[in-house]
């Protein structure tokens, strides 16, 4: 059931919250070749920067109630097209916590970065996801969203 969300930008104070919900990126079977604890801290140590001191061309933005639950975020920024040198918008990370499954609030969150990309006249947002992530997958193409690289790993001995 879809429920009334705000979205508004992050503040410093927000970083518990986001560094709570971010183990959720890798809540999926991770290839064998990946170490969770190890993606978990690389994910924290990005989230922290960007909430602390965020790069430029950054954003971070809180899904959250009328009483100012906060229910997931999305973390956006700039990338450049290799073939093109076109700039564009990037979803780095989207997290939907527990209580927020269900609701609409990782489309509402999907919506305000494609808002953010649009509003700085890029053409194009893309996102990184991992193969097995598949409920996630199925929200990206239900809303649209296209495959575009396959990237291939081999763990050498």
């Amino acid at each position: 059931m879809d429920l009334r969300i705000n979205i508004r930008p992050a503040a410093p104070a927000d970083r518990d919250f986001v560094l709570s919900i971010a183990p959720r990126l890798n809540e999926f079977d991770v290839p064998p070749w990946r170490d969770r604890a190890a993606m978990n801290l690389g994910d924290a140590r990005v989230l922290w920067s960007a909430l602390t001191d965020p790069p430029p061309e950054t954003s971070v933005f809180i899904a959250e109630t009328n009483d100012g639950t906060p229910l997931g975020f999305i973390h956006l920024n700039v990338e450049t097209d290799y073939y093109t040198r076109e700039k564009y918008g990037h979803i780095s990370d989207i997290v939907v916590a527990p209580e927020g499954e269900g609701r609409g609030v990782g489309k509402a969150l999907m919506a305000a970065g494609e808002d953010w990309a649009r509003n700085r006249g890029y053409r194009l947002i893309t996102l990184n996801v991992f193969m097995a992530n598949t409920r996630a997958r199925a929200l990206y193409e239900h809303l649209g969203y296209g495959e575009d690289f396959m990237k291939y790993v081999k763990k050498l001995s």
